[in-house]
């Protein structure tokens, strides 16, 4: 599949275009919903003293339950962090482009304390990941725009997470609590979407365990709490299954990469 030079840039750098976009996208939710969430702070008053609202604190007996049930759904953004084989360098150049998924799954939360959860939350995971292929001995020659010849593998992948979490919050102001959150995430495929044999050749192993880390905000309203949450996924695992194909002799280890907004409700 041929592209032009621009497109392979903007794929070059997708990883990082991918984690500015989930950043944008937290700090765009983020102080829409805590205006929501929490009423104002103080009582306030009228003409001649009256007063007209106070401060509420929503679910106010929330802490003091030891058990939380509740769901989430999660837009993500999947990558593989991939290395080339030592013997095939030079003879063809790999890039892993981001591309985008999505999660669904439960929630379960015990307290552990004051300031520590202990959090279970298994889901599953619609992912696509994506690499792409080139003659490495290819150099442009400016000011004429290069022409390139890309061919793209990708591996698309129903897998169930099973992540294991601790959360640590800070005190709660109000309405509104911080907190980090941080644990391992094993998963397992349940099958891959194959499309195009052209384009599924290259193939990666059924079981994965990452390290998760990232931080949330708990906003609590009058009949639920809802928590939007940036997580981080670094694979620990070489996905990468030896094949006789071009692809797969060209590559040494593929690890999963994926940054997570989670939208939380409990």
């Amino acid at each position: 599949m041929a592209t032009s030079h621009v497109r392979y840039q903007l794929h070059l750098h997708g990883p990082k275009i991918g984690r500015i976009i989930s950043v944008l996208l937290l700090l765009a939710v983020l102080p829409f919903t805590a205006a929501h969430a929490q009423k104002k702070s103080r009582s306030s008053r009228g003409k001649h003293g009256r007063v007209k609202s106070i401060t509420v604190n929503n679910l106010p007996g929330y802490d003091s339950k030891w058990f939380h049930p509740g769901f989430y759904v999660a837009p993500n953004f999947s990558s593989y962090k991939i290395q080339q084989a030592t013997k095939n360098l030079g003879s063809v150049a790999s890039n892993s482009i981001i591309s985008p998924g999505f999660s669904v799954g439960f929630i379960a939360d015990a307290a552990m304390g004051d300031y520590f959860n202990l959090r279970f939350t298994p889901g599953v995971s619609f992912i696509t990941r994506r690499i792409e292929f080139k003659d490495a001995g290819y150099t442009p020659v400016p000011p004429e725009p290069p022409q390139v010849e890309i061919f793209t593998q990708e591996i698309g992948t129903t897998q169930i997470d099973l992540p294991l979490l601790l959360k640590f919050k800070s005190d709660r102001r109000r309405n509104t609590r911080v907190y980090l959150i941080g644990g391992v995430k094993p998963s397992f495929n349940l099958g891959n979407r194959r499309k195009d044999p052209d384009r599924n050749l290259l193939q990666a192993e059924s079981a994965d365990f990452a390290v998760e880390y990232g931080v949330g905000l708990d906003l609590f309203y009058p009949l639920f709490k809802f928590a939007p949450e940036l997580r981080f996924s670094n694979g620990l695992i070489n996905l990468h299954k030896p094949g006789n194909d071009l692809y797969s002799r060209s590559l040494q280890s593929m690890r999963s990469n994926t940054v997570t907004l989670y939208l939380n409700f409990e």
